[in-house]
């Protein structure tokens, strides 16, 4: 009986230690994940208080959550951020269809020249496809705004489209937004490269930016 209450004992020191070490490294791992996550906030701070104008190519791809149907298009972007001076400038240029937008601040006037039409309102009430000018709106928030507006979720190390290393991070809105939560993919200098909305339907919109210029010389007529 003795050897059998030993055994019982050592077994049972075992059990202890060894759920003892993965709260341990279970701690250490969120730890570590919240390190991370603020380097990341960081130098996305770093590199929105350093951004003056940014141009790049960028592929939208528009999928439907109930037909399963993936609607793609590519063009240019021209960004000007939200600064003391004048409110976020978006130009999107698209190949198929032609067609131009510009957002000012939440406004928002989409060109058709093959109808000869403008169609105008506010980001926040548009269709999902009126809404990748308010996607890119992601490069200019702060650290402040990102963690006040978002809870933020550290999901890892990708490589995205071109081999380019990012961070991937997870935000839900803490209060009413026109989505339920982004995925952001951030590169080492804390530029966000790429994005995917998910709305309240479930429907998905992808944007992923490539041949980023910062900081160039963007003229007014732009």
């Amino acid at each position: 009986e003795l050897a059998f209450m030993k055994i019982a004992i050592l077994r049972n020191r075992f059990i202890f230690a060894v759920f003892a070490m993965g709260v341990v490294l279970s701690a250490a791992g969120i730890a570590n994940a919240q390190g991370v996550k603020q380097e990341i906030l960081d130098r996305m701070d770093g590199n929105y208080k350093s951004l003056t104008s940014l141009t790049a190519d960028i592929r939208v791809d528009k999928t439907e959550a109930v037909l399963g149907e993936t609607d793609s298009r590519t063009g240019s972007v021209s960004f000007l951020p939200k600064s003391k001076k004048h409110a976020m400038y978006i130009r999107l240029d698209w190949n198929k269809p032609n067609e131009s937008m510009v957002v000012i601040d939440k406004k928002y006037q989409l060109y058709r020249p093959a109808l000869n039409q403008v169609i105008q309102g506010s980001t926040d009430s548009a269709k999902s496809k009126e809404k990748s000018g308010n996607a890119i709106a992601f490069v200019s928030m702060s650290r402040r705004e990102l963690m006040d507006n978002y809870e933020i979720k550290y999901m890892g190390q990708e490589d995205i489209s071109g081999g380019v290393a990012t961070w991937h991070l997870f935000l839900t809105p803490k209060g009413k937004a026109s989505y339920k939560s982004a995925d952001l993919w951030v590169d080492k200098d804390g530029m966000p490269r790429q994005a995917r909305i998910t709305e309240m339907n479930n429907d998905t919109q992808f944007i992923l930016l490539t041949n980023i210029k910062k900081n160039p010389t963007i003229n007014a007529d732009i």
